[in-house]
């Protein structure tokens, strides 16, 4: 019993303490971007790589939801005689929910894999330990770039998430119930408002924040060698999609509440 307890404490350590690392690489990204220590062209790189090469993958996922979701919605609404409330119900879905976290987890796998691998990389290789030497903050060339990055292309992968969703779902709602494309987006007119787009794409910025973060934080601390870079990369991805959505949940209680 006395074991038990101990490696419980042990693993509440242990989380409390890479909550701290994350809250500190954050403070600290946030003061060297404030200074100017972003760097404009690393950061369209990051911008491209992270986000842009993101798009098929993100497009793929998130148009096949929303025809899963339509088809659903499709047979259930023709049933009860409600056809005319299917495009509302996947663009709720897809607005609020979908759209932020398929994005979220794809961009986590994809993107944050890739962080972690090359900054894990970079201190494996002691490329890092060469910044610091030459008074680089690793931090403000590796970590802010990415952050920001992240934080930047996120919401606009979602704005591609959204509208993909949406056709898949017009298109399946057509010809597996016969719901016509007018109505179904005239659904979407009557039952979604912008303020359900604008709360998803907050959604997405810190979603983005936190991918970044734990990826970078993953690659810093990566451990020697291949299997340790494999061990991190692994790590991030896991530990993103975990907090992801934990805080998807209390971030819809916050912005979607119930009247």
């Amino acid at each position: 019993m006395l074991t038990f307890f101990e490696s419980l404490g042990q693993s509440v350590i242990t989380a409390l303490e890479y909550i701290g690392g994350l809250a500190i690489l954050l403070w600290e990204t946030i003061v060297y971007a404030f200074e100017g220590g972003v760097r404009i062209s690393l950061t369209l790189f990051q911008m491209s790589f992270l986000g842009v090469n993101s798009l098929l993958i993100v497009l793929l996922t998130t148009t096949f939801a929303g025809m899963v979701i339509s088809l659903q919605l499709a047979h259930v609404a023709v049933t009860y005689g409600v056809s005319n409330i299917v495009g509302g119900g996947v663009a709720l879905a897809m607005t609020r929910e979908l759209g932020p976290m398929l994005t979220a987890i794809v961009v986590a796998g994809r993107a944050g894999s890739a962080i972690t691998a090359e900054i894990g990389s970079m201190k494996v290789t002691e490329q890092i330990d060469a910044l610091v030497c030459m008074a680089v903050s690793p931090i403000k060339y590796l970590v802010c770039p990415r952050v920001v990055a992240c934080l930047l292309m996120l919401p606009l992968l979602t704005l591609f998430s959204d509208v993909s969703g949406l056709v898949g779902g017009s298109f399946v709602a057509e010809v597996s119930a016969g719901i016509p494309q007018e109505v179904f987006f005239d659904s979407v007119r009557r039952m979604t408002q912008m303020e359900d787009v604008y709360k998803g794409l907050f959604k997405s910025v810190i979603f983005g924040v936190q991918i970044a973060l734990v990826s970078s934080q993953q690659g810093l601390h990566a451990g020697r060698g291949a299997a340790g870079v494999g061990q991190a990369t692994t790590g991030a991805v896991v530990i993103s999609m975990i907090i992801v959505f934990i805080t998807n949940y209390f971030m819809t209680a916050w912005l979607f509440p119930i009247i």
